[in-house]
Order: C-alpha cells, then sequence, then structure tokens
C-alpha cells in the first residue's frame, strides 16, 4: 500500500511545509494564559484588562473594549455610528445608551423602530415590568399585557402611546421628513426625562435614524394616523410623509463628509446592515469612499446560517463596507451582559470625560458643514 499521500501524523500547524516562515514552537507557546484575579474595589475596567489576557469570549470582549477606546480616543476625528438592535428597552439599558450619547460616545445612531418606541413609551410616565418565561400566555392575551421573554409591557398603554403619536403627527400638517427629523420631533418632547434615548440625542444634537420604522409600533401609529386623515378627506399632499429615501442620502453625506468612521454594532439586523450599507451608498454617489475602519459587534448570531446579523466582520470586507485594513472584533455575548461592561470599561478608562465628536450642521436635507 503506498502511504505516500497519507496525512496521518502531520502537524496539524503546518504539514510537513518545512518553510522558513512557518512558525517555530516556541513562538507558539509564548504568552501563558494568565488567571483572573479578583481583588477588593476592582473596577469594570481592571476587570475587562485582565479578560484580555484570557480566552474565549471574555478576550474577545476586552477586544472590543480596547477598538472602542480607540475608536473614541480624543485625538481621533472618528464619525461613530451605533447600531441598536432587540430589546434593549426590557432589558433595562435605556439609561446606559443614553449615558453614552451624552459622553459622546455616539456621533449617529441607527436604530429599529422597538427601541425609539419603547423609549418614547418609557418617557410618557409608562414602565416595563419583571415578568415569567413559564407565563399563561392566553392569560396574558386578556388582560392586554404584552410578554418581551421575561418582561411584561401594558398593552393598554402601547396603544395610547400610539395614538399619541399619530396626533402629534397631524398637527404637524403635511410635509416629508426624514426619519432624523421625525425623531428629533420626538426627542424634543422626550428632553426633560433624564433617561431618554431621543431626549439625549436631541439635547446632543446627535441624529437618530429609523430605516425600518413601519416594521414597529411607531409604524401602526402612523398608519392608524393616516387611515383617519384619508377618511377625513385629507389630501395626500397634506399628509405627513416619512421619506426614507432622504434618510439614505443623509447618511451617504455623513460618511463621505467624515474623515473616517467606526462602527458600534449592538445586535444585528437592519442597524447594522444600514451602517454598514452607508459606506456602499456614499462610493454610489460620491465616489472613492473608504469602508469603516473601526468596528465591533456584540451578537448572539452565528455566520454559519447565513444572516446579516452573525456574518463576520471580516466579510464585510469582501463588500468594502469594512476597510480592508480595519481593526474589528466580534463578541458572542448577550447584550443585556456585555454592553454594560464594555460601556463602563470604556468610560472608566477615559475617567468619563466627555469627547467632543463632530457636530452635523444641516439645511433640509443637506448637510452644509461637519463641525
Amino acid at each position: 500500500m503506498d502511504n505516500s499521500s497519507c496525512s496521518c501524523g502531520l502537524h496539524p500547524l503546518g504539514g510537513t511545509d518545512m518553510s522558513e516562515d512557518r512558525p517555530r514552537r516556541s513562538d507558539l507557546l509564548k504568552t501563558p494564559i494568565q488567571m483572573v484575579e479578583l481583588t477588593r474595589g476592582m473596577t469594570i475596567k481592571e476587570l475587562a484588562d485582565q479578560f484580555s489576557n484570557t480566552s474565549f469570549q471574555a478576550r474577545n470582549l476586552a477586544q472590543c473594549v480596547e477598538i472602542y477606546r480607540k475608536m473614541t480616543d480624543t485625538d481621533s476625528s472618528h464619525t461613530v455610528f451605533m447600531g441598536l438592535a432587540g430589546s434593549v428597552i426590557a432589558a433595562g439599558l435605556r439609561k446606559v445608551v443614553t449615558q453614552l450619547i451624552e459622553m459622546g460616545m455616539v456621533d449617529v445612531v441607527v436604530t429599529t423602530g422597538a427601541v425609539v418606541y419603547q423609549d418614547y413609551y418609557q418617557s410618557m410616565g409608562y414602565k416595563h415590568y419583571r415578568g415569567a418565561v413559564e407565563s399563561d400566555d392566553v392569560l396574558l392575551h386578556e388582560y392586554m399585557i404584552d410578554r418581551i421573554y421575561d418582561t411584561y409591557v401594558d398593552e393598554e398603554k402601547f396603544r395610547e402611546t400610539d395614538i399619541s403619536i399619530g396626533n402629534l403627527l397631524e398637527s404637524l400638517g403635511g410635509g416629508r421628513y426624514s426619519t432624523r427629523e421625525f425623531l428629533r420631533i420626538l426627542g424634543e418632547r422626550c428632553a426633560d426625562d433624564g433617561d431618554s434615548i431621543l431626549g439625549a440625542a436631541c439635547r446632543e444634537d446627535i441624529p437618530i435614524y429609523c430605516p425600518a420604522i413601519s416594521d414597529s409600533s411607531i409604524g401602526i401609529g402612523l398608519a392608524t394616523s393616516y387611515r383617519r386623515q384619508r377618511d377625513a378627506g385629507v389630501g395626500m399632499d397634506e399628509i405627513f410623509v416619512l421619506d426614507t429615501i432622504r434618510d439614505n442620502y443623509e447618511m451617504a453625506q455623513i460618511m463621505n463628509g467624515s474623515p473616517s468612521t467606526g462602527a458600534v454594532y449592538l445586535g444585528g439586523g437592519v442597524p447594522k446592515n444600514y451602517i454598514n450599507d452607508a459606506v456602499v451608498m456614499a462610493d454610489m454617489i460620491f465616489g472613492g469612499q473608504d469602508g469603516h475602519e473601526y468596528a465591533i459587534q456584540v451578537t448572539m448570531d452565528r455566520a454559519e446560517w447565513g444572516g446579516l446579523s452573525g456574518s463576520t466582520l471580516g466579510e464585510a470586507k469582501s463588500w468594502g463596507k469594512i476597510d480592508a485594513e480595519a481593526t474589528h472584533q466580534m463578541v458572542h455575548v448577550e447584550i443585556s451582559v456585555a454592553l454594560p461592561i464594555i460601556a463602563s470599561a470604556v468610560l472608566e478608562g477615559r475617567e468619563f470625560r466627555k469627547r467632543k465628536g463632530p457636530r452635523f450642521v444641516w439645511d433640509s436635507d443637506r448637510l452644509v458643514e461637519i463641525r
């Protein structure tokens, strides 16, 4: 029997290749894993720093912290995009996101409709409640209580929120608005709520985009308002319209006008894809657009299923959405656990000093200046 092609016993790192560029055994066994040591008064930053010398998702999380630090360095000129997906409000992360906005750690937010809707819902004085996974969902429906895993929300108050948003839009009269303009209007009504994401973005003049806004309770509120106005004989030109193509144009201008960009993806979905597609939009409209220079993602999705949410940041390089030389890292940890650790470690590293990020000056849909 000819065993010349048998792979038995070959070294898993290099086969039988004895070329000089093959790593030496001593090089591969040079850096030992360090054991995490807990000490009295340890900060979250100190814990995250220790994670950098461990393994698995702890090391990945530490790398996300370091990349976020670099992305928001005081000497950098990066425009930092944050993608918000999932039930971050129900998870209790509303104030964490708000604090990142207030501290200048976010320059542009792209979100699902659920996040901003539930933020507005809470600004109206309504709450999310501790529930149970093993619930009688038929009974909950009878009581008009909605369940988000182990969290309850009041469907009656949701409907009041829908009506409130619809009435607000009817008071504005007709016109075409980008979601940035619309969400700023909502934010003005949340400005006195110190915990509100919309309110903080309004106070700090941070744009928020919601490209799939129709797929949310906001969309439901707008649809009921639309039907009410049409039934009353209101003409098409007199009805409030959200123009998400204006969003595309505005995002392309932000990308084109920014010296460099970074992305923080919390979850995946539409926000991740939209922040990535902003690179392509800018390149198609203006030409010569580079991909994001920095990127981190917190997700529980996997790449094997072929979906965007779990696709690797390296894969995005093939599309030009992430720069070929970009620094990036994914961590597969549930957001309600990972985000407070990452945010705290980064803010502690800055001694909670506010970063001065870019500010965008708009004339309708035209980006006049980035200051």
